[in-house]
């Protein structure tokens, strides 16, 4: 699953839908606890995207199609594409001012979303780079000023600093303010950190988000001396700049610098290929059988982890075997094709894709999407598995996407209760996994999946921690609700949520605990599971406590935890009352 699981989640370091219970009863010759085995095996590395790993599974996957007799699309049964594995600092990059050269990496550094070019020419400081008009809010940095042709030099963050519920929050993304600048025929544009946002001054490290293609403009991020070295001529610097900022909470100090200043920026991409793999079941109605039900699972993973690579344990450099996450959907997606293909009842076509690259930004979801191998407005359906291997003593399966389409809540209550499976319903159709790609392009999506757990994107996810008699009973209900769709007229698709990723609410600290999102009866939050090292496990806060206040103010649920917690600071010490056996405990928690 895409680390930005739930967005907000992915900066607290925790992680939705918990509370799962693995157990491993079936016997080794069961053909779900065999596929997961050899995908979650070390031989694979971690099935990361464009490794001899990654081949390797989806090998595997293509020849469990071949075996069951689907029709191999693509080239046979592959749907290649490229992705960027690394974005390097190529060796022509330059900046010049006052006759000086800058070295990259130590004073500048090219971003990623900014393009490969030179410029040369004079700088416009325009502060916080805003441009708002909302019912609150008048803000404009360019307004009056023609900054055609100029590099325009931004301070990163805002006067709220890292507040995630601040009134400039959601406009001060550095692609924001980039965009902006470009809207206003910006030149180029030069980011430089306030003393108050990074008070060391680190340069953003470079690397490449698959989501973000270049703008169109050169863009880089700068150190505060070299700032300070430009602002020289109009008598000012970062600091009196950022203070006076702050303090008036105008955009009146803009300005145009008479000097110029030469750049070349080089980003170097290394590419790699990686493949869908692609199999049909063809239908067997004359009138149906050119619309499909479209059943899928991504079967990369990290690999062996590393910085920015999504894991938790960035730390270790270890294989990342993805037991749950997720060749449990594939090994069910294996199995479903062959029970569907011994029914040969289908009267509508059912394609099976296992995507790559999906933890790199659902790219293989997106390809296929964009590829039109099949029409979109023909898919009745789109169902997504992943991290289906931890099935929970209470049988409770998270399913979202459930108003993307007229009626399906209650095909889904109707078929998972005669499997004695409870659910939970999340309506929306917009998710960190392959699922979105669909919903984005109008097509009725469904998102199963048992919860998230401690091992999650760590090395400690392996096969034997699955619980396979709780993925049997899951593959059994969706063979049975895929034939409730195949049977049923056209699913009508509506939109349910939005059709982009919310902004993420960044904290400044985090209690370092795994919330319980399945449990939903109870007031405040439940704990999953605590992290070891974190500030809830050195207070004594257990897995299964339930956070009732934080600095004796209440927690009612997840939403006001993430509020209380957005309050606090590094170093600050606070009173974690939470629930444990009926009997109110106060902790002391230092962040």
């Amino acid at each position: 699953m895409q680390n930005n699981y739930l967005y907000i989640v992915n900066i607290l370091g925790l992680f939705l839908f918990g509370g799962c219970t693995s157990f491993l009863s079936l016997q080794k010759f069961d053909p779900l606890y065999n596929h997961v085995k050899y995908l979650a095996s070390d031989d694979l590395k971690g099935r990361y995207p464009g490794t001899n790993g990654g081949y390797l599974a989806a090998d595997y996957i293509r020849n469990e199609f071949r075996r069951t007799n689907l029709t191999l699309l693509g080239e046979d049964g592959f749907q290649y594409f490229d992705i960027v594995s690394k974005a390097e600092i190529g060796e022509s990059n330059k900046l010049v001012f006052n006759n000086k050269n800058y070295l990259p990496g130590i004073d500048f550094i090219p971003l990623s979303f900014g393009k490969n070019m030179s410029l040369s020419t004079q700088l416009f400081f325009s502060g916080y780079g805003f441009s708002i008009a909302n019912d609150s809010l008048d803000w404009d940095d360019y307004k009056n000023y023609d900054i055609s042709h100029k590099w325009v030099m931004i301070l990163r963050g805002s006067p709220d600093g890292e507040n995630p519920h601040g009134q400039y929050s959601e406009f001060s993304s550095l692609r924001k303010k980039a965009l902006i600048a470009k809207d206003n025929f910006a030149a180029g544009v030069i980011f430089v950190s306030g003393e108050k946002f990074n008070k060391e001054d680190d340069l953003i490290k470079l690397s490449y988000d698959q989501s973000q293609q270049d703008i169109g403009i050169p863009i880089i991020h700068i150190k505060r001396s070299l700032a300070n070295e430009i602002l020289k001529g109009n008598n000012t610097s970062i600091e009196l700049l950022e203070n006076s900022i702050n303090g008036t909470l105008e955009n009146s100090i803009n300005f145009f610098i008479e000097d110029s200043i030469s750049v070349n920026t080089d980003i170097i991409y290394k590419k790699a290929k990686t493949q869908n793999v692609v199999g049909l079941l063809k239908g067997n109605d004359l009138n149906f059988k050119d619309e499909y039900i479209v059943i899928g699972a991504h079967y990369d993973h990290l690999g062996y982890g590393g910085d920015k690579s999504g894991s938790r344990r960035p730390y270790l450099n270890a294989i990342h075997n993805g037991a749950d996450d997720n060749a449990s959907g594939v090994s069910l997606l294996i199995e479903l094709a062959k029970l569907l293909k011994n029914s040969k009842t289908n009267k509508r076509s059912i394609l099976f894709i296992a995507f790559g690259a999906e933890e790199m930004g659902l790219i293989g979801s997106k390809y296929f999407v964009n590829s039109k191998l099949i029409p979109n407005e023909t898919i009745q359906i789109m169902i997504n598995m992943d991290m289906v291997g931890k099935l929970n003593e209470e049988k409770i399966l998270n399913v979202s996407g459930t108003r993307t389409g007229i009626g399906l809540e209650k095909q889904l209550n109707q078929t998972f209760n005669s499997f004695g499976i409870k659910t939970t319903f999340n309506s929306q159709g917009y998710g960190p996994s392959d699922h979105a790609s669909f919903y984005v392009n109008d097509v009725p999506v469904l998102f199963f999946f048992t919860g998230a757990h401690s091992d999650y994107h760590t090395p400690a996810d392996d096969y034997e921690k699955l619980n396979y008699n709780g993925m049997k009973i899951i593959q059994n209900s969706l063979f049975s609700l895929i034939n409730t769709f195949d049977k049923s007229g056209k699913i009508i698709f509506q939109e349910s949520g939005p059709k982009e990723q919310n902004r993420p609410t960044r904290f400044k600290v985090t209690l370092g605990i795994m919330p319980d999102y399945v449990f939903k009866d109870i007031k405040g939050l439940r704990i999953d599971a605590v992290i070891p090292d974190k500030p809830a496990y050195n207070a004594g806060i257990i897995d299964g406590d339930i956070v009732v206040k934080m600095a004796n103010k209440p927690v009612n649920d997840i939403y006001e935890y993430m509020h209380r917690l957005s309050e606090f600071n590094s170093g600050d010490t606070i009173d974690v009352t939470v629930v444990r056996d009926g009997v109110e405990l106060v902790y002391k928690v230092t962040f």
